[in-house]
């Protein structure tokens, strides 16, 4: 049956209102949607030991590639995947010396309701069910993902009639986690904290069954020059980012 669904807003974390202090920078980070728990906890922290600030709006990497190429003002790119900072960096747009692999994404099938997601995913076999909630694979890293495993499942066609499409993680999550979608394919960062799933049941599926979702950062050519734009990319790779980024079930 088909609902209405709802366009996610990007997440945005304002500066602060007060002036920056000596030497201190600001910078625009476009993130993509499922880093947005670690990010705004590696920020908070970017900014008590460097002073700098990062403002940070959280969308499908998909679409902001789309708007970096018709000249949006963000300085870094955190990206789902690493191919589209490597054709931002083909096209001119960015920095391809910069660029590297801040982190290793993991998929999970989830459902909010507790027990119903077995530890094989097995559930997806189930026809009593009525919709999986799936990122747009055009846009999304983690959509393409999703569908490589229904693929490698050979489970494509008996889902693909059940599907409703996110625009980015973000709103994918929100389908399963309203009850619109019975199960969805999520970050597992979306779902754990510290190591222990939140809520529901899930299944973590085996980075065998699909393409690794590597994730990369690039310097884009807005942010050449700035300041808090290379101290940030440093800090990602720093002790204390990878502490936050691993607790969300991250890989480097």
């Amino acid at each position: 049956m088909p609902f209405p669904l709802r366009p996610i807003a990007l997440a945005l974390i304002s500066a602060a209102a007060l002036p920056l202090g000596a030497g201190a920078a600001e910078v625009s980070v476009a993130v993509a949607a499922n880093f947005t728990a670690p990010m705004q906890k590696i920020a908070a922290l970017f900014e008590q030991d460097t002073g700098h600030k990062a403002q940070l709006a959280f969308g499908a990497t998909g679409k902001f590639y789309a708007q970096i190429a018709n000249g949006a003002p963000f300085q870094l790119l955190l990206a789902a995947d690493d191919t589209t900072p490597g054709k931002i960096a083909r096209e001119g747009l960015g920095d391809g010396g910069s660029q590297f692999t801040y982190a290793i994404g993991q998929l999970a099938l989830w459902s909010r309701q507790a027990g119903y997601v077995d530890d094989q995913g097995q559930v997806l076999k189930k026809t009593d069910w009525r919709h999986i909630a799936i990122a747009n694979p055009r846009l999304a890293p983690y959509g393409a993902a999703a569908m490589q495993v229904l693929e490698r499942l050979q489970l494509l066609q008996t889902v693909q009639p059940r599907m409703v499409q996110g625009e980015n993680i973000a709103q994918t999550y929100q389908f399963a986690a309203s009850g619109n979608a019975e199960l969805g394919f999520v970050a597992l960062s979306q779902i754990v904290e510290n190591g222990q799933l939140r809520e529901g049941s899930a299944w973590r599926v085996p980075a065998t069954l699909h393409a690794p979702i590597r994730q990369d950062a690039i310097l884009l050519k807005t942010g050449q020059g700035n300041a808090a734009a290379q101290a940030l990319l440093q800090y990602l790779r720093g002790d204390k980012a990878r502490a936050i980024i691993s607790s969300y079930g991250y890989g480097f």
